[in-house]
C-alpha cells in the first residue's frame, strides 16, 4: 500500500471496530437493510432442479435484493459508516458493475458525491450498469490501462484515494484488498449465511448438507459460508471462474492454479509469473475477472475446510440456461458458476444420502446486466424465430 493510505486504513480500522461495537450503528444498520435493501432475502426450494438431481437444492435470493444483488449490504454498511466518519465522497471500483449500481445507490440515499472506476472492457460488457450509476448521480470513469478489467479499476481508484483521502472514502467492493476491508465486507455481508442458516433450520429442522458459492474476489461466498464455519457436516465449496479452462492458462481460478503473493495490499493466492508479477485473468463473467481472491479464502482453502473448484464458461452458461428454463430466473453469469458447480454436488449426495440432502446456493445476482452477453454467447434475438433454441442441460449431462 501506497504511504499515503497507512494512516486512512488505520483510521478506518478504528472507525469500523468503533461502529461495530456501537449498538445504535449496529441497530440503524439493520434498519436499512430491513427497510431499504430488503433483506432478508428468501430461502427459495427450486423443486424442479431438485427433481433433476436427486437432492433438495435451496437458492438464497440474494438476486431479489434492491438493485439485484448482494453487494447492497456491504455499501450500505459503508456508506453510513463513511457518514459517521463525517466524509462527504465515495469512490469505489466495479467489475460487472453490480458494486458500482449499488456503491451509487448508497451515495445517492446517503447524500455522498460518488465517483466509480470500470475497466474500459468491461464499461462495454456491462454497459447497462454504466448507464445505472449514471442516472444515480455517479461519475464512472473508464480505466484503460492494463487488461483494462477489475484490477485495473482498483489500482486507479487507490491512485484517487491518496489524493482524496483526507474527505473520502473507498467503498470496497470484495472481501479483498487491505486490512480491514476484507474483514469488514466479511462482516457487512455476513448476514446472507447467517440468514440462511436460520430459515433452513426453521423450514427444513436441519441444516444443508453444503452450501456454495461463486469466487472471484469472494464477498458473497465469506458472506454465506461464515455462519457455517464451525459446523463441521456442512461442506463448504467455492466455484472459481475457469474460463476456457485452467489448462489453456486463460481463465481466473486463483485459488486453483495460483500461487502466494501479494495484490492490493493483501497476502493471498495470486495469478502470476515465475518472476512473480501479476498476470492478466480472463472470465466471460465482468465480475469475476479478478487474478486475486480475499485472504479468507485462501486461509479457508489452505486449512481444508472449504474446497474451491474451477467452473469454465462454457459451464457457466449452461447453468444460466438450465435455471433460466427450470426455474425461471435469470441468474448473473457470477452466480451461474455456483449453480454449475454445486448441482454436480447436490448429485453426490443425493446418489450418498438420497433425496433429502440439502445444498444451498447463494444466488449472488440477477443476469439482466449480462443479457448483451446471453444474447451473443447463444445466439438470441432473432425476432424471426430462425436461431435454434438453448438447451438447457444439468451439470453431468449431455446437450
Amino acid at each position: 500500500m501506497p504511504e499515503a493510505l497507512v494512516k486512512a486504513l488505520d483510521e478506518l480500522t478504528v472507525a469500523w471496530q468503533d461502529a461495530m461495537a456501537d449498538e445504535a450503528f449496529v441497530s440503524e444498520f439493520e434498519r436499512v437493510l430491513r427497510d431499504y435493501a430488503g433483506t432478508p432475502s428468501r430461502l427459495y426450494h427450486a423443486e424442479r432442479l431438485s427433481r433433476q438431481v436427486g437432492a433438495r437444492v435451496l437458492l438464497k435470493r440474494e438476486d431479489l435484493n434492491h438493485t439485484g444483488a448482494h453487494k447492497i449490504r456491504n455499501v450500505m454498511g459503508q456508506a453510513l459508516l463513511t457518514k459517521r466518519m463525517g466524509k462527504t465522497r465515495v469512490i469505489a471500483e466495479t467489475g460487472a458493475g453490480q458494486h458500482g449500481v449499488a456503491s451509487a445507490t448508497a451515495a445517492a440515499w446517503f447524500d455522498l458525491d460518488c465517483t466509480v472506476y470500470m475497466g474500459a472492457v468491461d464499461t462495454r460488457r456491462q454497459a447497462l450498469n454504466v448507464a445505472r450509476m449514471q442516472l444515480l448521480g455517479a461519475k464512472v470513469v473508464p480505466v484503460e490501462s492494463g487488461s483494462a478489467t477489475l484490477k485495473d479499476a482498483i489500482n486507479e481508484a487507490l491512485r484517487d484515494w491518496v489524493a482524496s483521502v483526507d474527505h473520502t472514502a473507498y467503498l470496497f467492493g470484495t472481501a479483498a484488498g487491505p486490512h480491514p476491508f476484507p474483514s469488514m465486507v466479511r462482516d457487512f455481508c455476513r448476514g446472507i449465511g447467517d440468514e440462511a442458516r436460520e430459515q433452513c433450520l426453521e423450514q427444513y429442522g436441519v441444516l444443508p448438507d453444503a452450501v456454495a458459492a461463486c469466487v472471484g474476489g469472494g464477498s458473497n461466498a465469506i458472506g454465506l459460508f461464515t455462519a457455517f464455519l464451525e459446523d463441521e457436516g456442512v461442506e463448504i465449496h467455492g466455484f472459481e471462474p475457469g474460463g476456457d479452462g485452467v489448462e489453456t492458462g486463460r481463465h481466473a481460478a486463483t485459488i486453483h492454479a495460483g500461487e502466494a503473493g501479494v495484490l492490493h495490499g493483501a497476502r493471498t493466492y495470486v495469478l502470476q509469473d515465475e518472476d512473480g508479477q501479476t498476470v492478466e485473468s480472463h472470465s466471460i463473467s465482468a465480475g469475476l475477472d479478478y487474478p486475486g481472491v480475499g485472504p479468507q479464502h485462501s486461509w479457508l482453502a489452505a486449512m481444508g475446510r472449504a474446497t474451491y473448484t474451477p467452473v469454465t464458461d462454457r459451464q457457466a452458461m449452461d447453468a444460466m440456461a438450465l435455471l433460466s428454463r427450470t426455474e425461471g430466473i435469470i441468474p448473473a453469469i457470477e452466480s451461474a458458476h455456483a449453480v454449475a458447480g454445486a448441482l454436480d454436488v447436490a448429485r453426490r449426495l443425493g446418489e450418498e444420502k438420497g433425496p433429502d440432502a440439502t445444498v444451498i446456493i447463494n444466488l449472488s445476482g440477477r443476469g439482466d446486466k449480462d443479457m448483451g452477453t446471453a444474447i451473443e454467447w447463444f445466439g438470441l434475438g432473432d425476432a424471426e424465430g430462425e436461431a435454434e433454441p438453448v438447451v438447457a442441460t444439468a451439470p453431468g449431462e449431455e446437450a
